[in-house]
């Protein structure tokens, strides 16, 4: 049984009839009871199912990430939900079963942080680490001196990333992302976001292309 909270023009908790009340974060919202599905397996579900588990196997490790990357896209819902929203909507190329992600229209961060300029990224074999450089433009638009990089790597051919959520400041201007020894001859999509110091606002990230880590 249902029970009102706040009156007749309230919300309200549980059941009445095929109607089902609660809240989250402070909204209150109501569903329909869920109905017996006669085909499970029907082709548009199962069209649905692969691309959100193609986003999901590639978001999912990175939660920590897209919690901050994500932080001025989530009204109304959580970070990753709208990092899997964007992605859904705009990263997935193919067609059913064979759907890819086209990492040009990943982004990792979004929002309407000042990003940095003539942003670039550079691999050294010898020493198994990525260099990414980018020029100061502190004081341009919202963009201050206390900004911070995120450094993003992922790595496509073992589905693992290496990402940083407060590295050099936007004044330092560089920094090194050292990479396992087991991850030369990969490739790797590489992108880069910056956060402000309070973490209040990101920036979109950008987006280096696919990178063959070459032996030395």
């Amino acid at each position: 049984m249902g029970t009102i909270k706040q009156g007749i023009l309230g919300g309200f908790s549980g059941k009445v009839g095929t109607v089902i009340g609660s809240s989250w974060k402070g909204i209150s919202y109501m569903r329909g009871q869920a109905q017996h599905v006669k085909n499970p397996r029907s082709a548009g579900q199962m069209d649905q199912r692969t691309k959100f588990n193609l986003v999901l196997n590639f978001l999912q490790p990175n939660v920590p990430y897209i919690r901050i990357g994500y932080k001025s896209q989530a009204a109304k819902q959580t970070e990753f939900n709208a990092a899997m929203s964007y992605l859904l909507k705009n990263a997935v190329t193919g067609s059913y079963p064979n759907y890819a992600l086209d990492f040009t229209e990943v982004m990792v961060s979004k929002g309407g942080l000042t990003q940095v300029n003539d942003a670039a990224v550079n691999w050294t074999a010898a020493q198994s680490k990525l260099t990414f450089n980018w020029t100061d433009n502190s004081g341009v638009g919202n963009a201050l001196a206390t900004d911070k990089a995120m450094p993003f790597i992922y790595n496509k051919t073992k589905n693992e990333t290496i990402y940083n959520t407060s590295g050099a400041t936007r004044t330092t201007h560089t920094m090194d992302v050292t990479v396992p020894n087991n991850w030369v001859g990969d490739k790797v999509e590489v992108y880069l976001g910056m956060v402000s110091e309070d973490g209040a606002l990101v920036a979109d990230s950008i987006y280096f292309g696919e990178l063959t880590l070459s032996a030395a």
